[in-house]
């Protein structure tokens, strides 16, 4: 219908719905959609939408994307006036300052939104906000102010009846009392989040029921489709074999026929050749990929040993924690040939994130991923991460500085370009350093990759290749280490 304020609508709800699921490079996708329509059409509720793009750059750590989104959306609401969008844009500003260190303007932006809230009588955001408060004075060690904003948030909670606001306000409550040495009234609260956390399990319940029967109706909506399709493909093959025969029996009737007959059937064993060499490629492709893992793994394992020995119990199982939701994306995967290049991105972020935490935030890390990439582009899975290893163990952690590392995903003519990017010792540097060594290691996983490129053009007769090259300054001195993979552009399901 061309209706394009309803498309923005749609696009933001969108985006809020993958912003819920952790899915940041999804969600930003959708908000910036809806952002490029709004600012057409100067639509009024465009602060809102800066204000969620903010949202998902503060969730990325990249706080400077963050900083100048939270302008933009408070210079939209200084223009359209919304009292609700413009408390949550205040709730949102305090948890910016909070991640930046700003304990001052922290408890200012805190307390704007309370009056903001309150001219509205708008109890829900009130919630947020004391709640916000209480963790913030409970970290702070301050437990009184704690304790009111905490009883303030909880009666809110009440008043609104949100059961996941009235859990987080009594087990506030409850740390708040045992650090005051006031056992019965700790006990008390915690007893009380016992309750509420047991009837927002059940509430969860019942919506995990309604989500898993519209899952199952959907499913088979698209099995009784699938075998629609089947049942069609049949009758065309059918059809095409009485074609077949049809042409033997004619080839009987003269000389030239038979010879045209045995030209279509060398054409046929041709081409069953071919689909054969093409799946010999792939199953070769699979059996690399395969190799690959147990190199991933190994270094994943001693990744977390080492994490154990320097960070200690509670550190390693936050990392264990991540190191298992990268070990399923990986084992859910390891039988595909190709993947979606989101969860590729998935992947990659949760191993970035994993390095960070056992490296001690020795480096920065940043993943972008062009417009022009539809869904469905797809890749081979683990390919890039021996190239981030490298640039991690072998870029940035020897440097004194801090490190950064940038990774990103462009089309050019018919291919994908991946380009990882670091600001490290420099590939030679690494490269006599590794020489000098005194561990004894060969790495497989540039070989590896080098013949899962050719497989890749063997199977798709497009190019296929890596570079790696030294980044230096103008006195020639090293300052980072570029790799630029080339691949053939690929979608699932063709």
């Amino acid at each position: 219908m061309n209706d394009e304020v309803l498309c923005a609508k749609l696009y933001n709800n969108i985006g809020i719905v993958y912003h819920s699921q952790g899915l940041e490079f999804k969600s930003l996708n959708y908000f910036t959609k809806a952002q490029k329509i709004q600012e057409k059409r100067n639509d009024p509720n465009i602060g809102i939408t800066y204000t969620n793009i903010a949202n998902c750059y503060l969730k990325q750590k990249n706080n400077e994307e963050a900083f100048d989104n939270y302008n933009k959306a408070k210079n939209a609401l200084d223009k359209n006036p919304n009292p609700r969008a413009l408390g949550e844009w205040n709730n949102n500003m305090g948890l910016y300052f909070k991640a930046i260190g700003k304990n001052n303007e922290v408890v200012k932006s805190w307390q704007s939104a309370i009056e903001t809230f309150k001219s509205i009588d708008d109890k829900f955001g009130l919630t947020d906000t004391t709640i916000y408060l209480a963790e913030y004075y409970l970290e702070k060690n301050d437990l009184e102010k704690a304790k009111q904003f905490a009883n303030q948030s909880l009666q809110f909670a009440k008043e609104t009846q949100v059961l996941e606001q009235i859990v987080l306000s009594e087990k506030l409550l409850s740390q708040i009392y045992k650090q005051l040495n006031n056992p019965v009234l700790a006990l008390e609260h915690f007893q009380n989040y016992a309750t509420a956390k047991d009837s927002l399990l059940n509430v969860q319940s019942i919506r995990k029921s309604v989500e898993d029967e519209l899952t199952f109706e959907f499913e088979k909506r698209e099995v009784l489709q699938q075998k629609e399709i089947e049942k069609r493909d049949l009758l065309l093959k059918e059809e095409a074999k009485r074609n077949s025969l049809q042409l033997i029996f004619a080839a009987l009737f003269g000389l030239l026929l038979f010879g045209f007959a045995f030209l279509i059937y060398n054409r046929m064993q041709l081409k069953k050749t071919l689909t054969l060499q093409k799946e010999l490629a792939e199953y070769e492709q699979k059996a690399l990929h395969l190799q690959m893992n147990p190199h991933f793994v190994f270094n994943c394992l001693g990744s977390i040993s080492s994490f154990i020995v320097q960070n200690g119990t509670d550190s390693a199982i936050k990392y264990l924690s991540k190191f298992s939701k990268l070990m399923r994306l990986t084992l859910e995967y390891s039988k595909e040939t190709l993947i979606p290049i989101d969860k590729e991105i998935e992947g990659l972020q949760n191993y970035l994130e994993l390095e960070q935490l056992r490296f001690n935030n020795k480096f920065s890390f940043t993943i972008s991923k062009s417009s022009e990439i539809e869904d469905d582009v797809a890749l081979p899975p683990l390919l890039l991460q021996p190239f981030i290893e490298n640039a991690i163990i072998h870029g940035v952690i020897p440097k004194k500085e801090l490190g950064k590392i940038a990774v990103s995903f462009t089309i050019e003519k018919e291919s994908l370009v991946c380009t990882i990017e670091d600001n490290g010792v420099g590939f030679e540097q690494s490269k006599h350093a590794k020489e000098k060594s005194v561990v004894a290691h060969k790495s497989m996983a540039l070989d590896i990759i080098k013949k899962r490129l050719e497989l890749m053009e063997t199977s798709t007769s497009k190019k296929a290749n890596v570079e790696i090259t030294e980044l230096k300054n103008d006195k020639s001195e090293a300052q980072g280490t570029k790799v630029t993979l080339q691949i053939p552009l690929q979608y699932l399901n063709t």
